[in-house]
Order: structure tokens, then C-alpha cells, then sequence
């Protein structure tokens, strides 16, 4: 057997490891080859030396702790599927509590959103009418009042302006808190249908 083969079959047995732990053996038998060669061994004297890959992989896989092995050695056992299934109407009516709140929180976050820029809107219509209307009535003869509802109109369009800043602002955090939200759930749902 030469070194191809040998690790190929080490890989093959040791499949049911982690990436990392699998990487980490496949490189060590590796390099245990590769020094045997350098001491003046033959490839598959070098091989021979080591030992059978699935008396290696046994070795292997006894020594590791339970806790480290891969996720696909872990499966629900009878006991757990019946306290799953008796413990159902409490944990599913806590996720779908969960989830209300969570659904909640982001229909209030967005509907701040949309009453600022409601606002704005209507600070904007309003900036327009005073301009309108202290022009009407400045050129209809009376200054004083024309000039305050042009003095409204600057400071409408003073807020309005800072009010749109604002309002960007808030738009983009809560687009990014969305973004980054909705790609947390994907991972873990990834994650899981990774663990499978």
C-alpha cells in the first residue's frame, strides 16, 4: 500500500471525526510517512511501518472524548423524543411567544421610521405653504404677518432639513440591524443543515 492509498483509507475511517481533527490526523500520518522516506525507507515500507489504517483509525477514534467527536454521533435517544414531545406545548408556545416579540419589536422599529419620515413630509408641505402664504400676504399689504410666516417657513425648513438627516440615519441603522438579523437565523439554520 502506498501513501495515497493508506491515507485515503485513514480519511475514509476517520470520517466520522471533525474537520479540524480530521486534518490535524491526515497531516501527522502524513508527515510520519514522509520522515520514514526521508530515513531511507520505501514508500510502502514506510506505510507497512505505521500499521493497518482501520487499527489506526480504532486507536484513534477510542482516544478522543465523547464531547469532541463529530456532531454525527450525536442522536436523540428514546428518553429525549418523549420529553420533546411531552414538553412540546410549553417550548412551542415559548417560541411562538419569541417570535411575536421579536416581530413586534421590528414592526415598531419600522413604523418609528415611517412616522419620521411622515413627518418630514408634512413639515416639508407645510415649509411650502408658509412660503406661499407669507408671499401672498406680504405682496396683499401686510408685512408683519407676512414676514412671520416667512420666518415659519425658514424654520420649518430648518427642522425639515435636519429631520431628513435623521431620518437617513435611522433608515440605514435599521436596515443594517435587518441585514444583519435575517443573516444570524440563516446561519443557524445553515449551521444545522451543515450538523446533518
Amino acid at each position: 500500500m502506498n501513501k495515497k492509498e493508506f491515507l485515503s483509507a485513514l480519511e475514509r475511517s476517520l470520517s466520522g471525526l471533525s474537520r479540524e481533527d480530521l486534518a490535524e490526523r491526515m497531516a501527522f500520518y502524513s508527515e510520519a510517512i514522509d520522515d520514514r522516506i526521508e530515513d531511507g525507507l520505501t514508500e510502502e515500507e514506510a506505510v507497512s511501518q505505521l500499521g493497518a489504517a482501520d487499527a489506526i483509525a480504532a486507536q484513534i477514534i477510542g482516544e478522543i472524548p465523547q464531547s469532541c467527536k463529530s456532531k454525527k454521533d450525536r442522536r436523540l435517544n428514546h428518553v429525549n423524543i418523549v420529553l420533546l414531545v411531552l414538553g412540546s406545548p410549553v417550548w412551542i408556545s415559548l417560541l411562538v411567544a419569541a417570535f411575536a416579540v421579536v416581530i413586534s419589536l421590528y414592526a415598531s422599529l419600522w413604523s418609528v421610521v415611517i412616522s419620521l419620515w411622515a413627518a418630514l413630509v408634512a413639515l416639508g408641505v407645510s415649509t411650502l405653504g408658509c412660503l406661499i402664504g407669507g408671499c401672498v400676504i406680504l405682496f396683499a399689504g401686510n408685512i408683519t404677518v407676512g414676514l412671520a410666516a416667512l420666518g415659519a417657513c425658514l424654520f420649518s425648513g430648518g427642522v425639515s432639513i435636519l429631520l431628513f438627516y435623521g431620518c437617513v440615519a435611522l433608515t440605514r441603522a435599521g436596515a443594517w440591524l435587518t441585514k444583519k438579523s435575517v443573516l444570524w437565523i440563516v446561519g443557524l439554520f445553515a449551521r444545522k443543515g451543515d450538523a446533518k
